[in-house]
Order: C-alpha cells, then structure tokens, then sequence
C-alpha cells in the first residue's frame, strides 16, 4: 500500500507572506485543514493547520486572550505556520507515513515524488482509508 494512491493529489497552498484571515476562509471553503506554505522561490517552507490558527503557540506570552479568534490578516501565515516539515514520498508505505503521522504528532504530511516536488498531501483521514481498504480486503475469521 504506497502513499501514491492515498494522498490527495491536488494540492491548495498557501505563501508565507498570505494573511490569516484569507488563509481561514481558504481551509473553509476547500474544506481542508492542512496547507503546504511556499516561499517565494515556490519551495516548501512549512506547514499551516487549523489548529495553528485556533490556539497558536504565542498566544501563552499574552494575558489577554481576547484577540485569539480576530482572524484580521496584520499575522501572515509564516508568524505561525510549523517550520519543522515532516513528509513522505509517493512511493513510501502507509505504513511508513502512519508512522510519521504517530511519530510527530501531526495530523498531514506533504508528499513529494523522486524529483522532489509536491506532489500531494497525505492525512489522518487518507491513512484510515487505506486501514479500511486493507480491512475490507482482509477481513476477520
């Protein structure tokens, strides 16, 4: 079971320098929770959850957490995207991203083929597709 034929081929991302606000209503309207971020040169310079614009890192050096849901776009998705990228290859196993995903505490993984380009993102949600796939195909006696 390779990661090729679970991931999300498609991928949405957003740039560093993109505000918040856009970058919210983005993952709202696709209905995703996960962006890749592009530098300007196109590269990937980090990841962005929903998670990350509900409760990000900074908010415990402020008192006032009033401002946690102002989603105006004075913040740029690179103050507080996740720098420290985990990814997987289209030709790695499920089993090897699910590992990943275990490992880092992480709910997506880019995915990038030999030529090291993105290619796809990989969730939690792809890696129980393939469980069931796998599942339906083995089932208990």
């Amino acid at each position: 079971m390779k990661v090729s034929r679970y991931m999300t081929p498609k991928v949405v991302s957003v740039r560093s320098e993109d505000g918040i606000r856009q970058t919210y209503f983005l993952m709202r309207e696709k209905q995703i929770r996960h962006l890749p971020v592009l530098g300007p040169d196109g590269k990937l310079v980090g990841i962005i959850s929903d998670r990350d614009l509900r409760r990000p890192q900074w908010v415990d050096e402020d008192m006032d957490v009033s401002h946690l849901y102002q989603l105006d776009d004075n913040l740029s998705v690179g103050d507080l995207m996740t720098r420290e990228i985990q990814a997987v290859y289209t030709y790695d196993t499920i089993r090897k991203a699910n590992g990943c995903l275990l490992a880092h505490r992480v709910g997506a993984l880019p995915v990038f083929n030999k030529d090291e380009q993105l290619v796809g993102m990989l969730s939690t949600v792809d890696v129980l597709q393939a469980f069931e796939d796998y599942m339906s195909a083995h089932p208990a006696k």
